[in-house]
Formats: structure tokens, sequence, C-alpha cells
């Protein structure tokens, strides 16, 4: 490695570290805030459980008792993953780039489900295989698709890093246009392996218990997936205790892209949404590089892959959604979104017991 290469890499790792340590806490002050004024409402006290958890939660993260939501967008990350060349997907790899322009016309189901939700799309090649036309959608590709992970890592440390800077950037640009709520969204043929290996390797819990079936794969070819997962973590053996490593060794471009905007929104004080196995197994990267990550993260659907609710167990989490689900691409993230207005329509046009002169009894 020459001595150029050397610096540049400490000059990314240097803006990836300040985007770290930024991270803070959630407000008490105003969770509490949030929690009184949510405690005057004419109901039993706590009787909207998960609503008001929601509501408790984005206050601390926006840092006031009177949050707004400004604006809504999903960020949908795209990258190919070489390990389909083992087989274990059943779907080809030319589809990432047939759905990438699928999105961007604004026909996919992602795109439908946000347009109900009141939500934008923003869509970014980080890693997709294939040339993009025009030339400009792939200004922001780090590679052209991950390497095998069974022959070896699926990225090195610096692509890792340039891939986590720009899934930062790509959720600083939609933040500095106004908008404070945000969504992880995806598309990779293939990767639900490098993220049910992530998912293993960070939660402890075997392959098979992590490992589904993705696109739709079939009993042998599950147990084939299962196996090429193995071999990958044999090979690259990732240390949990560094997950930059371990991200780069089995991961994928588009999940190193969620975790930097997960950091980034962290740092920004702005509520994510999480959606499936893809999307969490980012969060859990994210969570271990920058703990207190874990608490600006809201979780969605419960995924049909295997491993979503024991990454979710490992984050603390629970999902809040059960509509049986494995689309990806954001669609079980966005349809928290007007499950977290309401949590904030209560807060704001719910009656007090003084406006609406309801006694107030020990309930």
């Amino acid at each position: 490695m020459t001595t150029k290469t050397t610096t540049k890499n400490q000059g990314l790792e240097a803006i990836l570290e300040k985007l770290i340590s930024g991270i803070e806490e959630l407000d008490r002050e105003s969770i509490e805030g949030m929690q009184k004024r949510l405690d005057a409402k004419i109901k039993p006290l706590r009787s909207l459980g998960v609503l008001e958890d929601i509501a408790r939660q984005f206050a601390g993260i926006v840092r006031t008792s009177q949050p707004k939501i400004k604006g809504k967008a999903v960020l949908l990350m795209a990258g190919d993953h070489g390990v389909v060349a083992e087989g274990v997907s059943a779907a080809p790899q030319e589809i990432t780039a047939q759905m990438f322009y699928s999105f961007l016309r604004g026909g996919a189901g992602i795109n439908v489900l946000a347009r109900h939700c009141g939500a934008e799309v923003i869509c970014t090649d980080v890693g997709i295989a294939a040339p993009l036309d025009p030339p400009e959608l792939m200004v922001n590709r780090v590679k052209n698709g991950t390497a095998n992970i069974i022959h070896g890592p699926a990225m090195t440390r610096e692509e890792a890093v340039r891939a986590i800077l720009t899934g930062s950037q790509v959720a600083a640009k939609a933040i500095g246009s106004g908008i404070n709520l945000l969504a992880t969204g995806e598309v990779g043929i293939g990767n639900t392996t490098p993220s049910a290996a992530l998912v293993s390797v960070f939660t402890g819990h075997t392959v098979e218990e992590v490992t589904g079936r993705g696109t739709g794969v079939k009993d042998e070819a599950l147990r084939h997936k299962q196996d090429v997962i193995k071999r990958a973590i044999e090979v690259n053996q990732p240390d949990p205790s560094a997950p930059l490593d371990t991200l780069a060794k089995i991961g994928g471009l588009e999940i190193a892209a969620l975790t930097g905007a997960i950091l980034e929104a962290a740092y920004q004080h702005v509520p994510i949404v999480l959606d499936g196995i893809i999307a969490s197994a980012a969060a859990l990267t994210a969570a271990k590089i920058a703990p207190l990550a874990a608490s600006y993260m809201i979780s969605s659907h419960s995924s049909e892959e295997l491993g979503h609710r024991l990454a979710l167990d490992k984050l603390n989490l629970k999902s809040r959604l059960d509509f049986h689900m494995r689309l990806g691409e954001g669609t079980g993230a966005v349809l928290m979104f007007p499950m977290i207005e309401a949590a904030l329509k209560i807060a704001d046009e719910m009656a007090t017991f003084e406006a609406a002169g309801v006694t107030t009894g020990d309930f």
C-alpha cells in the first residue's frame, strides 16, 4: 500500500470517527415532557401503549417535547453480491439493475407505499454490478458489486468505509432538504446471504437459526445457502468486536451504506425506521460501531426472514407490525410512518382532562 493510499484511508476513517463521536444520548427532558403531555390526555395512563413509546422516543431523538414531522423519505441503497455465483438466490443478478430503474420510474412496491404515506424514495447505486444509463446514476457507486465471500473479503476496509460515508452523505442531503423522518430501503439480489452472515456473527446465533429463504429458495437450496454462509464465515474469520472489518469481510455495499445512513441520522438527531433483515444487519453493524445509535432506530414489521427477530432482540427492539412481508425495498419500514404520525397526533390533538372537563381518576 502506497503512502498516498494510506493517507487517503486515514482521512476517510477520520471522517467516520468524527461522525461516530458526535452521536449523543436521547434528550431525557424532552422524553419526560412528552410523557407529561400524554399523561394529561383523556385516557388511562399509558393506555395507548406503543404509540406512547414512539411519541416519547421521537421527542427524545429530536430534542423537543413538541415534535413535528416536516418531511419523510425512504433511503433506498442498491448493491450486488459476488456470492450469487454460488446459487444462493432464486433470482438472477440482473434483476438488481432492472429493479433500480423501476424505483426511479415510480412503479415498484416501495414507490406505491411511499406515495400512500406521503414520503419520497431516494435511490442510490452504491454497488450495482452492471452499468447504468445514464452514467450519472452511478456517481455514488463504490464498486461494481462485492467479491464472492466464500473466497475472501466482500470488499476492502477502504471500500466499506467509502460505502458507509456514501450512505451518510445521502442521509445528510435528505436531512438538509428538510426531511426529519427516514426509513431504510434496499435492493440487491443475494443480499439476504451476507445479511444472515452478519446477523449470525453479531448475535452469536447459528447460521441455521438466522438464514431464511430470501427470494424463495427451496429446502435443498436453503441448506446450500446455509453451507455457503458457514464457508464464508470460516474463510474470513470475522471478529464481532471489530465491526468495520466484519462488515468489509462478509457484508455488502448497500448494507454499509445503510449503516452510514443510520449513523448520520443519529448524528443529526433524526429518527430512522428499520425495515427487514438487510436493514437489521446494517443496524447491528451501526450499533456495534456506535452503541448510542441504537436509540435512534424505530422498528417496523416482523420480516419472514428468520434472523430478523433475533437481530431486533440483540438491539433490544420489538417488531411493531406483523404482515408476513419479505419484499424488502423498505416496504415494511414505510408502513410505520402513519403509526409514527398517529403517535404525535395523539400528543397534539387529543383533549386533556382539563380542557375537556373530564374528571380524572386513579387509573
